[in-house]
């Protein structure tokens, strides 16, 4: 009993670990994102008529914040598998992460016609962000930050 609730707390821990990174990382993206969108004469940004491309150099900014956050505080206790491999795997997954925000922010503006700051911010940054942080813990704790292979001695009797 006392292995299952270490497993349960050290997890809760690291998702809580993984949430902070993610705040400091959702800061970053809502306000590049904002800036690009609405930061400008008369609430018009210089990426106004383009969400979808706002969207995309605002997560490609916070994945580096993020990135470095997760390898050197939330997962640094799990195995290093090299920089290269991880730095790679980590944007390609939150690529698709990006995607799950991308569709959600597309399918608000383009097939339901909503617009303007607070059907964009709902649709990118509360529905398609919730779907893509999900997706995210579940696949860097799986693929960029594996946990250490634990090696299986065989006994003899």
């Amino acid at each position: 009993m006392s292995r299952v609730w270490y497993g349960l707390h050290h997890l809760i821990r690291e998702a809580a670990k993984f949430a902070t990174v993610g705040g400091v990382g959702f800061v970053f993206d809502l306000a590049i994102f904002n800036a690009l969108l609405f930061w400008g004469e008369n609430g018009i940004g210089p990426l106004h008529d383009s969400p979808l491309w706002a969207k995309t150099i605002a997560v490609v900014g916070a994945t580096t914040v993020t990135y470095t956050g997760n390898r050197l505080w939330t997962f640094r206790h799990r195995a290093r598998t090299g920089l290269a491999r991880e730095y790679t795997l980590f944007f390609v997954l939150n690529g698709i992460g990006l995607g799950i925000a991308l569709a959600c922010l597309g399918f608000s503006r383009y097939v339901l016609g909503l617009s303007g700051p607070l059907a964009d911010n709902v649709a990118a940054n509360v529905v398609g962000l919730l779907l893509g942080t999900l997706f995210r813990f579940w696949s860097y704790r799986t693929w960029v930050f594996p946990a250490h292979r634990v090696q299986v001695q065989e006994q003899t009797t």
